[in-house]
């Protein structure tokens, strides 16, 4: 039997789920293998790079879709179990769960959509790609794994201690060229929250200016509420700069509060924080690097 590809895969991943016990990808890779009745050539053949089998890194994708669509969370690192919500799917007893199905999820669109699907979706069509050239193939496809990195890291990150969030947050400043060093960045964060603020940290390595800081695990949505609280804060020290770090979202009245005060307030939520994670290589390691390479035209200007 040929190896099921990653979409066939969802609904046997979700029905391995359904006793609502924790589950590892290992052990459904196990399952699932007999379910389909592959061979051990087809179980442990590798994609291109040799780094990993095909069947286990196409459940391992199932499980990221099922994860963005909120049918499964990941309780423990490495770990999947099935929520309410998944229950809700299988109830239906669906034929086929694939991406069309999880589409009428509004977190599965979000996680799936970059900045360029926003901005000109009528222009994008991720059904049909035969009239795409090979480059933009390979960035779209690019951008789906970068995408469903970003979920998976997010996840891992909500997972932690707040001590671990903190040093996160002082890792990636430093990373990103705040702060000075990495023990002088330490000590500048995580002080008491005094009137909510969590720290302050050197906008450049000469300490000519400041920012201060608000670093806050969250769950949901954080309001225009929470954000007068730090900016009143930021006043109080006369401040002029703050960037408010969050692993949840931003209300669209918080986002349209800060554009318009003075001082100036950068709001960072759990999706920028991990992509930022990925860019300042936090959290993450490269498993392969292509390059594409082009004509040299000026090499053969004089032939």
């Amino acid at each position: 039997m040929a190896i099921p590809d990653f979409q066939s895969l969802m609904l046997p991943v979700l029905r391995l789920a359904s006793d609502g016990k924790e589950h590892t990808i290992r052990e459904s890779e196990a399952k699932l293998a007999i379910e389909f009745d592959l061979s051990d050539d087809e179980r442990y053949r590798t994609i291109a790079s040799g780094r990993q089998a095909v069947f286990y890194n196409r459940i391992s994708w199932a499980k990221v879709y099922l994860q963005q669509a909120g049918l499964i969370v990941s309780p423990r690192r490495g770990c999947f179990q099935i929520t309410e919500r998944g229950q809700h799917v299988l109830a239906q007893k669906p034929e086929r769960v694939n991406i069309k199905s999880l589409e009428i999820f509004p977190e599965f669109v979000e996680a799936r959509s970059s900045k360029r699907d926003r901005e000109k979706p009528a222009e994008r069509d991720f059904e049909n790609t035969d009239r795409e050239t090979p480059e933009e193939k390979l960035e779209d496809a690019y951008q789906k794994i970068r995408l469903g990195l970003a979920s998976e890291l997010l996840t891992h990150v909500k997972s932690g201690t707040a001590q671990f969030f903190e040093g996160l947050v002082v890792e990636l400043l430093v990373k990103m060229g705040y702060g000075g060093s990495r023990k002088e960045a330490g000590r500048a964060i995580g002080g008491s929250g005094d009137e909510g603020i969590d720290g302050i940290i050197n906008e450049d390595r000469l300490g000519l200016d400041v920012i201060y800081i608000q670093a806050k695990k969250w769950e949901g949505t954080v309001g225009r509420p929470e954000i007068q609280k730090f900016v009143g804060a930021l006043h109080g020290k006369r401040a002029r700069k703050g960037v408010f770090i969050t692993t949840g979202r931003f209300a669209a009245d918080a986002i349209e509060y800060v554009s318009r005060i003075d001082p100036r307030v950068v709001l960072i939520d759990g999706r920028q924080l991990a992509e930022l994670m990925i860019d300042f290589s936090i959290g993450v390691t490269p498993t392969a690097v292509y390059e594409i390479k082009r004509i040299d035209t000026d090499y053969f200007s004089e032939v």
